[in-house]
């Protein structure tokens, strides 16, 4: 039935020269031709965003993403090639109409020759982008821009260094933000920083946080504290929610809601004119119903929501020879699957099998 619905809303349509809510300059948004299949799902959502993981190895260990030994990672036969990602991925812009792709792990830069993919991507009419621990930016972030990459998010859960080391195993807290700083050097924009709110973990720096940002002019991003720990360790308990992540900040620094898009950010404006920060609030104010995001895995598996119990096999086709035609069914169909929302908050929310570091952020 899904199908039968996905192929009767079809039609060749000219790609979008703008986007209602999009915030980038029209000389980096993407122009594509013609689209022959937008990825729909049986909710009216259309699927423009693709999160790519390159690898599920880190070089940190953060508290809420993997115990401290790490996990059993892929072997390398079982990553996909970057011909393989550059094929599935020039397949979903040209084909699908999708005109934004994400970069993540793992963590990404551990991914041998990470700016040859980045070149072959960049060569796509999308907005590039990282998602990053940065603690080697200082090293690569001048190559990734000129490879093509056009922003990054950084992540940062403290300013304090002690605290930084139980958080991520890692004493590198002054390489992170160097590294912040060599994206800012580098020309990417914007750096954004991904905070991921603990209470009674970090949640005495929220206003530190919100202040580094203003003061190293990136927008900070607070995301609420999801259950994809390896450890299955997350309580709705831990969670700070994005009302109160509001309220904290604005008795330093008065602010006001900006217009919400399909982005999972929900952005506020300091009325001083300090900039911007968000708050993802995938667990107290779901966004599900805007969602347009789907997201490739390190070995090949297609999934249709970050919280999705069921991965679709990319990676079987791909080595067997499918055409692209085969690949495109298999995508409309995963799409044409999801679910209405996650359903965090419902008694019979299930946990996806895998962790966040093994799906990719």
């Amino acid at each position: 039935m899904a199908t039968v619905w996905l192929t009767a809303i079809w039609s060749r349509s000219s790609c979008w020269a703008e986007q209602p809510g999009d915030t980038r300059p029209a000389s980096r948004r993407p122009t594509l031709g013609y689209v022959d299949r937008q990825l729909i799902d049986t909710f009216g959502r259309v699927h423009r965003d693709l999160r790519i993981s390159v690898t599920d190895r880190c070089n940190f260990r953060c508290t809420y993403c993997m115990p401290a030994d790490g996990l059993e990672w892929l072997p390398r036969e079982e990553l996909l090639t970057f011909e393989e990602i550059e094929r599935v991925a020039r397949l979903m812009v040209e084909r699908h109409g999708v005109d934004s792709i994400r970069l993540t792990g793992g963590e990404p830069t551990v991914r041998a020759n990470l700016t040859t993919l980045v070149g072959m991507l960049a060569d796509l009419p999308v907005d590039l982008t990282m998602t990053t621990n940065g603690v080697t930016l200082r090293a690569l972030a001048g190559k990734l821009a000129a490879a093509g990459l056009t922003r990054i998010n950084i992540s940062l859960d403290s300013l304090h260094a002690e605290r930084f080391a139980e958080l991520t195993r890692r004493d590198n807290l002054e390489s992170v933000l160097d590294g912040i700083d060599a994206a800012i050097e580098a020309g990417l924009d914007p750096v954004k920083v991904n905070v991921v709110v603990m209470r009674g973990v970090n949640d005495d720096e929220i206003v530190d946080l919100a202040r580094f940002g203003r003061d190293r002019g990136v927008e900070v991003r607070f995301i609420e504290f999801m259950p994809l720990d390896a450890d299955r360790s997350w309580s709705d308990g831990a969670v700070v929610g994005c009302d109160e992540i509001v309220a904290r900040i604005a008795e330093a620094f008065p602010v006001e809601p900006v217009d919400r898009t399909s982005a999972p950010a929900t952005r506020y404006r300091y009325l001083d004119g300090g900039g911007f920060f968000g708050v993802v609030a995938s667990v107290t104010r779901s966004f599900c119903d805007t969602c347009d995001r789907i997201r490739l895995t390190a070995d090949g598996q297609f999934r249709n929501c970050l919280f999705a119990v069921e991965e679709f096999d990319l990676r079987s086709l791909l080595r067997s020879g499918a055409s692209d035609d085969e690949l495109s069914e298999m995508l409309q169909g995963a799409v044409a699957a999801k679910w209405a929302g996650h359903g965090i908050s419902s008694v019979d929310f299930i946990r996806p099998n895998r962790s966040m570091s093994q799906i990719g952020g």
